[in-house]
């Protein structure tokens, strides 16, 4: 049994979050919580919202219990990439890219044994 919860569309680069998610999968999710708190990315309130997010999902639509549930997967995808223009000299342009992200995270029960 699993539960998941995805955030999409998030306004960070791709490469950024997953800094921050390679630093929890496959923890205990009282130690990822405690992780995130104390890690000083952009990232971490964001993926800390989706992680509290499993566990609700987990908790209320099958009945897990929250203190023995693990990170099973988390993965962050490319969303679409808005293009904006900056003035540069002599009349040119050069393009920026403003990456999106689609996190999705997965909670498992912890096998006992």
């Amino acid at each position: 049994m699993e539960a998941k919860a995805v955030a999409r569309y998030v306004r960070i680069a791709p490469r950024k979050v997953r800094l921050v998610i390679d630093l929890i999968r496959g923890k205990q999710v009282g130690e990822a919580i405690a992780i995130l708190k104390h890690t000083p990315k952009g990232a971490s309130p964001v993926i800390e919202k989706v992680l509290l997010s499993a566990v609700a999902n987990a908790e209320h639509n099958y009945e897990m219990n929250p203190d023995s549930l693990i990170i099973s997967k988390v993965t962050c995808d490319e969303g679409p990439t808005l293009k904006r223009f900056r003035p540069r000299a002599q009349g040119r342009a050069s393009r920026i890219n403003k990456r999106t992200s689609h996190i999705t995270l997965v909670v498992t029960e912890k096998k006992e044994g």
